[in-house]
């Protein structure tokens, strides 16, 4: 199956289990689960914003790095720019906080309400340029979802 077709059952399936459910930390905990077992990433999880840092939130995979300052690393580049972020080879970001040797590439997507980013969605991949434009579009897509129903 291709990747879009993936995004598009996978989006049915978040509504699906989101619906009727308003508990933030079950929501980002199923979805997590579900993007990372749908694509078998090395890490899919959830970073929110707690105090003025990125809190570590529901995530499937190894552990992780707990806080994240604003615009340190990939995560915090997200969050400052309240945009996507597409990294091939994280090896080449500048700043990037190394939590797992085993991730080349990533993915980090912010979830915005009211405008504002209360949090970021972050994937990491075990092969380089796994993430494309079709991910970070469909991502977005699942991000804005998942922001009504936490």
């Amino acid at each position: 199956m291709d990747k879009l077709k993936k995004y598009t059952n996978l989006e049915a399936q978040i509504k699906g289990i989101l619906e009727g459910e308003t508990d933030a930390v079950a929501n980002m905990a199923n979805v997590a689960a579900l993007i990372h077992f749908e694509f078998g990433f090395w890490w899919t999880g959830f970073y929110l914003v707690k105090d003025g840092m990125l809190v570590l939130g529901p995530f499937q995979g190894p552990v992780a790095c707990t806080r994240i300052p604003c615009g340190r690393g990939v995560c915090g580049t997200s969050w400052k720019k309240a945009e996507s972020v597409v990294v091939p080879n994280v090896h080449d970001f500048p700043g990037h906080i190394a939590c797992s040797s085993e991730s080349l590439s990533e993915i980090v997507v912010p979830l915005k309400k009211d405008g504002e980013v209360i949090g970021v969605l972050d994937i990491d991949s075990r092969e380089e340029a796994t993430f494309d434009k079709t991910d970070r579009e469909c991502l977005e897509r699942i991000a804005e979802i998942l922001v009504q129903h936490i």
